[in-house]
């Protein structure tokens, strides 16, 4: 894990939000921390990535579910299968406790709703550092959640970050020939995508992939961010 600091005794994170204000306002908490921080601001997952490649030694992510580029749980998929040694932490306006747990199941190292105070905020933040997992205390990860949909949520955290890319273009409801203009790769390699998650999500067909991909979390999957 990425929580040594760099030679300026600074911690590298991304903010990733659409909202401007909500960033400056998460960063100023956690700059009122004393935390030494070099912060790079991203509002879209097309801008994590930018910021993530530019400084690859990143030490914490703290992604929302909602932003431009991300559809449900498929910004923290395609954030944990491409960098898998960085910790994604969701910073989020959802409360509801099956989103959470989906979330942790997805390799989140924390999950802090948006309606905590500053100093809580802090804590969640040093305990990432320091290699823990934080959620809110009073939230119970143990209940258990619909049968059947952890074995899916363990078989969709198998994807690679392109798989995860044509299954949120397939949930869209693109054409092979639009995903691989998209993508900038030849419809055979999108052929040889879509078999792959068919594989690893264990169904028959393109509709069954999409099916499954809804079922995660009703809502979670669709355009928050719209």
């Amino acid at each position: 894990m990425h929580n040594d600091q760099n030679k300026n005794g600074q911690h590298r994170i991304v903010i990733a939000d659409d909202h401007p204000l909500f960033r400056g306002a998460l960063r100023q908490a956690l700059a009122d921390g004393g935390f030494g921080l070099q912060v790079a601001e991203a509002g879209s997952l097309e801008e994590v990535v930018g910021a993530v490649e530019e400084v690859p030694e990143t030490d914490i992510i703290l992604l929302d579910l909602a932003m431009p580029g991300v559809k449900g749980f498929s910004g923290l998929m395609y954030l944990r299968a491409q960098y898998p040694d960085i910790p994604v932490v969701i910073v989020s306006a959802t409360e509801d406790e099956s989103v959470i747990r989906r979330c942790m199941e997805f390799g989140a190292s924390g999950f802090i709703p948006k309606s905590v105070g500053a100093d809580t905020i802090r804590s969640a933040f040093q305990a990432v550092l320091e290699g823990e997992v934080w959620v809110p205390p009073d939230l119970d990860l143990s209940s258990a959640g619909e049968a059947g949909l952890s074995e899916l949520v363990a078989r969709l955290a198998t994807l690679t970050p392109q798989q995860v890319r044509v299954l949120m273009m397939l949930s869209e409801g693109l054409l092979n020939k639009q995903i691989a203009y998209e993508l900038t790769v030849s419809e055979a390699t999108v052929k040889a995508h879509v078999s792959a998650i068919l594989q690893k999500l264990g169904v028959e067909s393109r509709t069954q992939a999409v099916i499954a991909a809804s079922r995660i979390e009703a809502g979670q999957w669709q355009d928050l961010a719209g």
